[in-house]
């Protein structure tokens, strides 16, 4: 029963030392198992295999039950798109070669101010789902004057395009007095 079904009562009776407060385990220092592992590009060619297989066996159906009434040219239209699905998939599948880290020490050197703050996210762009990072980042001082955004790509590590303007953020009210 909660405090609010139990009523005031059952509230006044706790003491402080009763009352707790802990971090949710994803955030609990103690139980760091590491850097987290970004997923590579490369496990797409999984399904395009699997997509490649049953376009196999969609292909041996229409070819060796032609003459059955259960059987059609839907069967060969599957299979084609099924095969079409898998070659893009092998397209796609590209080895993700430059890291977060990686990619955070490119887009360091190409802003050309020291960073403080900085956070990486991964993106594809293109018809081909060219994995890219795109790295936010903020010069060093307490309330920094610089931002960039930098993208890299993610399996040449070339810096496909970059923005650095001054932070037209005002942080003065944040500011320790």
């Amino acid at each position: 029963m909660s405090d609010v079904e139990q009523g005031p009562a059952h509230s006044e009776a706790m003491s402080d030392a009763e009352i707790t407060d802990e971090l949710p385990s994803e955030l609990n220092v103690s139980e760091y198992v590491g850097p987290y592992l970004f997923p590579n590009n490369s496990r797409r060619r999984i399904p395009a295999i699997i997509y490649l297989s049953a376009a196999v066996v969609c292909t041996a159906v229409w070819a060796t039950s032609a003459d059955s009434p259960l059987v059609n040219g839907g069967i060969l239209g599957a299979a084609i798109a099924l095969a079409v699905f898998a070659l893009y998939g092998f397209i796609c599948g590209k080895e993700l070669k430059i890291d977060e880290s990686d990619a955070l020490v490119i887009a360091v050197g190409a802003v050309g101010f020291p960073v403080g703050h900085a956070s990486a996210q991964m993106g594809w762009r293109g018809w081909f789902s060219r994995p890219t990072w795109r790295i936010l980042l903020y010069s060093n001082e307490p309330q920094p004057d610089q931002r960039g955004l930098v993208f890299v790509d993610g399996i040449s590590g070339d810096v496909v395009d970059q923005l650095v303007q001054p932070n037209p953020e005002d942080w003065s009210d944040l500011s320790q007095h």
